[in-house]
């Protein structure tokens, strides 16, 4: 039964780590709003805003979701976010995450 377990386990892992796999190219176009305060490339030309080029997919999409969630808070970034939908969230974080 144990052995039953861990394959249903990392089945699920495997289907989830694929979950947020988004289109990048979509994901340029929807970064336009973005780019103000993270910069066109992700690297943001202000000390204030965080760099979101090379950062982990499932780490963007996450944080991004909290934002629309409201578990993370931030009016402007709640406010950028509300709109987006999951769609857009799995194709920013595709983006962000390609940029080297």
């Amino acid at each position: 039964m144990n052995r039953v377990s861990l394959v249903i386990a990392v089945l699920v892992l495997l289907v989830s780590g694929g979950a947020v796999a988004g289109d990048a190219a979509a994901g340029k176009s929807k970064a336009a709003q973005c780019a103000a305060c993270h910069g066109a490339a992700g690297i943001s030309p202000v000390g204030l805003y965080p760099n979101l080029a090379g950062q982990k997919e499932q780490y963007l999409a996450k944080q991004i979701n909290d934002f629309r969630s409201g578990s993370r808070k931030d009016p402007t970034m709640q406010a950028m976010v509300s709109a987006l939908s999951d769609a857009d969230v799995a194709n920013l974080a595709a983006f962000y995450s390609g940029i080297k």
